[in-house]
């Protein structure tokens, strides 16, 4: 660890680290060990980390002669040169890391290339550090019996903060490492509430990018029609990381592919000149951000999160943002409930024909559809702890047969609830953002594709983190990241786990 007490690695940015590698007070060997000491010290306890990528170290070394080369030839270097980025375990990567969803059904299977943001990761010179722990199959085997951030592979994750809370899920791994330090950045996916609720319980910043923005290509699929790739910053006691962390790391991995087709329809989203431009201090005046109380707010159960949120309003309006309360969104009784709605089943006709895709695409494998998991499953239940834990959902999801009329006529109704809901509500009052306790509110993102921040907004007595989100209409990330922004440097709540 020589080198890094000139250079305190926790509490900076992106910009910092890159200023700290030109001025020689620090290297990316230097860094990646740093992160590999903080996995090696802290992982056993919080689980957050599936595996290591053994040729993590030896890309460090690579980084710096590249930029030593570069500084000879006056060359660009990429955006995340030398920067140690972890992934979910649903990320295929073309190196000797397993890509598993936390299950061992899939260990030791091959993937054919890298998932397009992960190509694109390279490319702007990050290191693949490894990858985080997750609620295995997006905690989709079995939606009642498994805990959140529960999988075979590396056991049960564990909240940084609240040691006996949740850390939620299924992102639940990339959540733990960051805000613990044991990664500068994360990438997770969300179909619903997956980088959100991970975020708001480990309290560190959360985006869910509008599905489409960036690209699903080569990640274990849950429900295409609403996943999407979202990023986990880790903290900076400057406040101003965190969040620049993040947007250089999105702007980096949006864009269109031509392996994942709903890129190329929402890349006129994307800003020129990218995200941090957007970082600004007075970016909540003149906001109009809405307020849904019913049931959002009424479903704060802690006496401290409660007054928080109000208090929260109170800034919001201090800092120059114009509220418009008392709100309301239509069917939202049905929307909130994935089985009344329909989206439940959606996902398991989704979940079904698109693993099976994923699968057979693979160069190797122990299984080759959803089939063959359950019977993995059933085979090998001291392994993946079955006995503890059922497999109804795979079960269910097996027994569909693709998009029926009953299947098409639930899509189109939850496209018309998000329409003539949401959508209306924020045109008709002229909004940017509808502000929500915790990550209440993912079923009405979810269906709609919309995108969402969650900032680290307090903690309860025990030290159970919850966060404030934001979330917008599709493409309005520039707007969320001024709100976002300009409420972190007001509010500056956050604080590091007890586990440090």
């Amino acid at each position: 660890m020589e080198g890094c007490s000139v250079f305190k690695i926790e509490e900076t940015s992106i910009k910092e680290i890159h200023q700290a590698f030109a001025q020689g007070k620090l290297t990316a060997r230097k860094l990646v060990d740093f992160y590999l000491h903080q996995i090696e010290t802290l992982n056993p306890l919080l689980r957050g980390i599936i595996e290591v990528n053994p040729e993590a170290q030896n890309l460090a070394d690579e980084a710096n002669r590249n930029r030593v080369n570069s500084t000879e030839t006056g060359s660009f270097l990429g955006e995340l040169h030398g920067i140690p980025v972890l992934l979910k375990d649903t990320f295929g990567t073309k190196d000797e890391l397993n890509t598993t969803a936390g299950s061992y059904a899939l260990l030791g299977s091959q993937v054919p290339r890298d998932a397009g943001v992960v190509e694109k990761l390279r490319k702007a010179g990050a290191i693949i550090l490894g990858k985080a722990s997750m609620s295995e199959w997006y905690k989709f085997r079995s939606l009642s019996g498994v805990p959140n951030g529960w999988c075979a592979r590396s056991g049960q994750g564990v909240n940084p903060y609240c040691p006996s809370g949740s850390p939620c899920g299924s992102s639940s791994g990339c959540a733990i490492s960051v805000t613990a330090n044991m990664a500068a950045v994360s990438l997770g996916t969300e179909t619903h509430c997956s980088i959100i609720c991970p975020a708001d319980h480990n309290s560190v910043v959360g985006l869910k990018p509008t599905v489409g923005l960036t690209s699903r290509a080569g990640i274990i699929p849950m429900t295409p029609l609403w996943d999407t790739v979202g990023t986990f910053p880790c903290y900076s006691g400057l406040y101003a990381g965190m969040l620049q962390m993040q947007f250089t790391c999105l702007i980096v991995i949006v864009g269109s592919d031509p392996r994942d087709e709903v890129t190329a329809e929402t890349a006129k989203y994307i800003p020129e000149g990218g995200y941090k431009q957007f970082l600004v201090e007075d970016g909540l005046k003149g906001k109009r951000i809405g307020i849904v109380r019913h049931p959002f707010v009424e479903m704060i159960h802690g006496a401290l999160e409660k007054s928080a949120f109000e208090h929260h309003l109170d800034l919001l309006r201090q800092e120059g943002a114009i509220l418009v309360d008392n709100l309301s969104i239509p069917h939202i009784e049905e929307i909130m409930d994935s089985n009344h709605s329909g989206e439940a089943l959606v996902m398991m006709v989704e979940f079904k024909s698109s693993i099976n895709a994923y699968l057979k695409e693979l160069v190797t494998s122990p299984v080759r559809s959803l089939a063959d998991i359950i019977a993995f499953n059933e085979r090998n239940s001291e392994l993946e702890k079955l006995a503890e834990f059922d497999q109804h959902t795979f079960i269910e999801a097996e027994k569909t047969d693709g998009y029926g009329e009953e299947e098409k006529k639930v899509v189109e109704k939850l496209k018309n609830f998000s329409q003539n809901g949401f959508e209306k509500m924020m045109n008709h009052h002229e909004l940017d953002a509808m502000v929500v306790p915790g990550s209440r509110a993912s079923p009405v993102f979810a269906i709609g594709g919309y995108p969402v921040i969650t900032i680290p907004a307090g903690y309860e007595s025990d030290g159970m983190p919850f966060g404030i989100c934001f979330g917008g209409l599709k493409g309005s990330e520039p707007k969320l990241i001024e709100i976002a922004y300009a409420f972190e440097q007001s509010s500056k709540v956050r604080r590091p786990p007890s586990v440090i």
